[in-house]
């Protein structure tokens, strides 16, 4: 926090981190291995798209 000179900045930072983290965090523990790679892909697809 201490690296962001204005909270406002701190919350859009926050914010749009959230968002991506919760698009990558595809709770490992829960699926076997070859469903998690899929669904990583997938999501790693899509945000290729999206940033393009």
């Amino acid at each position: 926090m201490q690296k962001f000179r204005a909270v406002k900045t701190l919350q859009k930072f926050a914010a749009a981190h959230a968002s991506i983290h919760n698009h990558f965090s595809l709770d490992r523990h829960l699926n076997p291995r070859d469903i998690f790679k899929q669904n990583r892909s997938a999501a790693l697809a899509e945000w290729r798209q999206l940033a393009a």
